[in-house]
């Protein structure tokens, strides 16, 4: 039973997205408490997307449910995403991207680290994405587990699924939101990149 669960570890992940609950049910599935390093009720985002790439990701205590963020304003768009919590993350050769053009003119905002020996590091990571590529490992894996069992204010019903260790390699993730109780961005280097300087600059 056991290697069978690692050999559906052991897959490509592709245009990942979880099993996200019905916007009606938006506000109560993300009611997360901030000092968990979850979603918390009166965050909002801004309805844009950020990309992050890195060479390996190596995660302890993975979890991994649906969920929706909405938008600023009293008619905020929702938008379902999958939620992904790691107790423990080191990511090598850290890539964070945004691209915010200007009116006629291309920008790129750029932020690398952990592109030597030493890996950045997160405590208490959170993320909330739209999808992820990659090539995954898991140690332990459970899947088709309440999500309320992994985090006592999802929503009900809903997927979720955990290991005690996940390795991801050539991770390509497209995020709205990302808390960690503590980010060491070891070799930060952050840049904003305008027009030709803009091409080719996305992490992937």
């Amino acid at each position: 039973m056991q290697d069978r669960f690692e050999d559906q570890g052991r897959t490509r992940w592709r245009r990942f997205a979880a099993m996200a609950v019905p916007a009606t049910a938006a506000v109560g599935a993300i009611l997360f408490g901030m000092s968990t390093g979850a979603i918390a009720s009166d965050v909002t985002v801004s309805g844009q997307t950020f990309k992050i790439g890195a060479a390996r990701l190596e995660g302890d205590g993975f979890k991994q449910y649906g969920g929706v963020v909405r938008e600023k304003g009293e008619n905020g768009k929702t938008h379902p995403i999958a939620v992904a919590e790691i107790s423990s993350a080191e990511l090598y050769d850290l890539c964070q991207s945004i691209r915010s053009d200007l009116p006629g003119l291309p920008v790129v905002l750029t932020i690398n680290a952990g592109e030597g020996k030493e890996p950045a590091r997160a405590k208490d990571l959170l993320i909330a994405m739209d999808s992820l590529d990659g090539n995954a490992t898991f140690t332990n894996i459970k899947i088709g587990r309440d999500a309320t069992d992994l985090n006592a204010t999802a929503q009900k019903g809903s997927f979720g699924q955990n290991s005690d260790h996940v390795t991801i390699t050539n991770l390509q993730q497209v995020s709205r939101y990302t808390t960690a109780a503590t980010f060491n961005l070891v070799g930060l280097r952050l840049k904003v990149n305008v027009g030709d300087d803009a091409k080719g600059k996305e992490c992937f």
